[in-house]
């Protein structure tokens, strides 16, 4: 039997919200938009970019998203040239990952990311290898379309049962219950657990260990 557990990246992997953060007031400012509230900025971590700014500034003009999801790009590769990139993994999370693999689970991840970021932050932290499967923003539809966790089973040979999402947005939960996969909510990220408990989530870490035991 393929168990197959499919990780969101941001707030479940990693906390990425400085450089999340960073990037988005470079590129509102420099459209020479008021940067939205960054707790609003943090929430919105995890969908695709164009729809991310469209949550936070609707008003918006189409080209006025485009050049502002540009500038978020390029702000972001910048500080990833420069060494500025802040994307620790979450106390545990490499040990907890090493011990499902080596405990026969496959291992996905679907994420709001583009391939370029998501490999360069698995990279970083040495643990790409295992992943079985990789879905990004860059060929999906935003979440909570399901369409990424869709392609991470088929992809990793698993079905709907055999499966669960886990993250730390209403998003990933509202994906994984729209793809029929049992969702997970973790605490330590960007929504809370209410919002995960009432978007589908059937349980909530509050520490790896917790996730472990759920899983």
């Amino acid at each position: 039997m393929t168990r197959l557990a499919v990780f969101d990246c941001d707030g479940t992997l990693v906390d990425g919200q400085a450089s999340v953060c960073n990037a988005m007031r470079d590129a509102f400012e420099g459209a020479g938009k008021p940067c939205p509230d960054l707790n609003e900025v943090r929430r919105i971590v995890g969908l695709s970019l164009p729809v991310a700014i469209r949550s936070l500034a609707p008003d918006l003009e189409p080209d006025e998203n485009a050049r502002i999801v540009a500038a978020y790009k390029e702000s972001f590769f910048a500080q990833r040239q420069q060494g500025l990139v802040h994307e620790p993994l979450y106390d545990g999370m490499a040990e907890l990952l090493h011990r499902l693999h080596d405990g026969g689970w496959k291992l996905a991840v679907a994420t709001g990311k583009s391939d370029r970021g998501l490999h360069a932050c698995l990279d970083q932290h040495g643990i790409k290898g295992l992943f079985v499967s990789l879905q990004t923003a860059d060929r999906h539809p935003s979440k909570p379309h399901p369409a990424m966790l869709e392609a991470a089973l088929f992809e990793a040979g698993a079905t709907p049962e055999q499966s669960v999402m886990i993250g730390d947005t209403s998003f990933d939960m509202i994906m994984a219950t729209d793809a029929n996969v049992r969702a997970l909510g973790v605490a330590w990220g960007y929504h809370s657990p209410d919002e995960l408990h009432e978007t589908g989530a059937v349980g909530v870490a509050n520490t790896m260990e917790e996730l472990e035991a759920l899983l």
